[in-house]
């Protein structure tokens, strides 16, 4: 018997449980786990075979092969709104997920302290705004996954530093419930010059997008709505 972890669209596909057990036995692959989900849950096994939803264990992206283990962490992944080689008690401080908000002036700060090499600085904020997709929005809800968001996020300034010519990289992003008008996300890039500063930044808040595992909330007049992609 496996436990599997649940977010976003999967928890109301499975009436707002955070996790659900199925008869996995150890050494069995992914694929087994797909066809008991698809039994019990079908709307859920649905989205699975239409790539829609992933399944991660131990917080890696698994493959229908991949192996089924005792005590693997294993989670359904709905599609994000959202080696090391750097110290991770560094990143700590560029690297964030957290509930509460931020100075802006403070991470500006925090970056430009880096280097006196530093010559051009492009940010990004993203602001809880009232409307999306053309439906009023009163409040916003960002869920995440734990230990593997901030994984990724570390992954996007590695090899923001790595691929890009900047010289630090700040990504923190919020979870929680968040009010019209709040802030959001933060990404700031600096640089010696303000061009790679700015490809560093845009390229950043896309890939957060794109491999972050967070999920948006929208709170609607008619009801939430999970948003599976962010413009």
């Amino acid at each position: 018997m496996i436990t599997v972890r649940l977010f976003g669209i999967t928890k109301m596909l499975a009436a707002n449980q955070n996790s659900l057990s199925f008869n996995v036995a150890n050494g069995q692959q992914v694929k087994d786990l797909i066809g008991a989900i698809e039994i019990g849950y079908p709307a859920i096994g649905e989205l699975i075979q239409k790539k829609k939803v992933l399944v991660s264990v131990n917080q890696d992206i698994a493959h229908e092969e991949t192996v089924i283990r005792d005590h693997d962490e294993i989670a359904l992944l709905p599609p994000f709104a959202g080696g090391s080689g750097f110290d991770q008690a560094e990143d700590s401080e560029f690297v964030r997920v957290q509930r509460e908000n931020f100075s802006i002036d403070q991470e500006l700060d925090r970056v430009r302290s880096r280097s006196t090499r530093i010559g051009g600085i492009a940010t990004f904020l993203g602001i809880a705004r009232d409307r999306s997709r053309g439906r009023d929005v009163d409040g916003i809800t960002f869920e995440h996954y734990e230990g593997m968001a901030q994984k990724k996020l570390r992954e996007i300034r590695e090899r923001a530093l790595k691929d890009f010519d900047i010289l630090e990289l700040l990504i923190i992003h919020r979870y929680g419930e968040i009010a019209i008008g709040e802030n959001i996300v933060l990404i700031i890039a600096g640089a010696e010059h303000r061009a790679d500063a700015f490809r560093a930044c845009k390229w950043a808040i896309d890939e957060l997008k794109q491999i972050t595992p967070i999920w948006k909330l929208e709170h609607t007049p008619e009801g939430e709505v999970w948003v599976e992609e962010h413009p």
